[in-house]
Formats: C-alpha cells, structure tokens, sequence
C-alpha cells in the first residue's frame, strides 16, 4: 500500500482505495501524481487584508514562508499600500494602520517579487480561498504575465492545513490555526501577522503529512483534500437548514 495510507492496525484510511491511482486536474505540471507529499518543496502563504471581500477589498501585506522537507528555509514579508483607508474593524484584527503602510508600494510594485519567490513551489495557505481569492484578484488587476508559478495558475489547487484540521482534530470544536498549533506544540507568538501566520501554518502542514491518516503522495492527498472539502461544503449546508 505504499505506507502512510493505512491506520497502524493495518486498517485502510476510509476511502483510500479511490485514491491509490489518481488522475486530478487540480494538480500542477512539476510533480507527478505520485511524488511523495513530502518530497515536494511548498510556500505557504498568508495575507492581511482591509475587508473580507476578495474584489472590493484590499491586501496591504503579504508573507510567504518557504519548506523543504518539512523545514522552514526562507521567509518574506511585505507591506502593501492600498491606495484607500484601512476600516477600524480590519486594523482592530491584524494591527496595521494607515500610518504603516505610508510610502510602502502598491502590489504591482511587489508582485514581480512575490512571483520569483513561488517558482516551484506548491502554493499552501490555511484557509486557502481566502488567501487565493485576494491574491488573484491583486494580479488581475496589476495584469497577469505570461509565465505563472503554481500558486497563480487558476486550475492549480493549493493544499489548506485547515482542510486536513478539520479531519484530523475533528473532536476539537475550533480549528482556528491559533488552537490548531496549541494542540500541536506549535508556536504562534503575532497571530494575525502574515509572515507568522504563514510559518505557522507551514509548520501545522509539516505535522500533519507525518499522520499516517493523510495520503502520502501528491495526487493521493489532493484528491482526499478535495473529497473533505465537499463533504464539509455539504455539512455545513445541512446544518443552516
């Protein structure tokens, strides 16, 4: 069974059986299907943002973490200009002010940056939509270039932390990062901070890929986290009804 797929007692992980052949569109072109999760380099990203709304709202920082192995091996930040105000309530959550991003740039100015630094990486975030609808909606309208890393190809699926917490930590009732990394061991000293929040939750990924309950290959683990995806998508519908 390749190992990692299975419980200790031998036991497959439910649903696993569809998994040990997968073809998956959401994957990208630099792994194949079957690559060892932990073989593959990530970049796990996070944003702060002046609203919740991808298309009327705002990034004013950026942070990207790069592992290898598991390992934390580079780290980048920056502060973004919005070219508006930041809401009360948007800066009372992550601590950024106008005053901060005085004379910082815009996101055109940084994206260059931004996508030298996500060459060859898969892209991770914890709560991924969020992270990639903001950022997708940053390139739009700083103007797309031709050559794209995985984190910016739109069929390209990130892996979300928060996906596998939900499934894994399924008898905790929060699965804010903050909670998912106490439980873990993992330090989280300015949360809501990009560059903190992205090594965090760089580091809760790390840990989970050693659960012998997470599909040990790329296209193996992309498919399951699509399947928990679903299925939490339909939970949560039943439960507003």
């Amino acid at each position: 069974m390749d190992g990692g797929g299975c419980f200790p007692t031998g036991r497959h992980y439910p649903g696993i059986a569809h998994l040990l052949s997968v073809s998956f569109e959401g994957l990208a072109k630099e792994w194949p299907a079957d690559t060892p999760m932990t073989d593959i380099p990530y970049a796990s990203l996070d944003t702060e943002t002046t609203g919740r709304s991808a298309d009327a709202d705002r990034v004013i920082e950026v942070g990207i973490v790069i592992f290898r192995d598991g390992e934390p091996t580079e780290q980048k930040g920056w502060l973004i200009q919005p070219e508006r105000p930041i809401p009360p309530d948007a800066t009372a959550i992550h601590g950024i002010t106008d005053a901060d991003l005085e004379g910082k740039p815009i996101f055109s100015e940084v994206m260059p940056e931004i996508l030298e630094t996500l060459q060859g990486v898969l892209p991770l975030a914890y709560n991924a939509s969020f992270d990639r609808g903001f950022l997708m909606e940053e390139l739009k309208r700083a103007g797309t270039p031709e050559e794209l890393p995985p984190a910016f190809r739109r069929k390209v699926r990130w892996a979300d932390p928060l996906t596998w917490a939900r499934e894994l930590q399924k008898e905790h009732r929060s699965r804010a990062l903050g909670d998912v990394c106490e439980r873990l061991g993992i330090s989280l000293e300015n949360a809501h901070r990009a560059t903190d929040d992205a090594d965090a939750a760089g580091r809760v990924m790390a840990a989970f890929l050693k659960d012998q309950r997470v599909p040990p290959t790329y296209g193996a683990f992309m498919k399951e986290q699509e399947r928990l995806d679903k299925q939490f998508a339909f939970e949560r519908q039943r439960w507003r009804r």
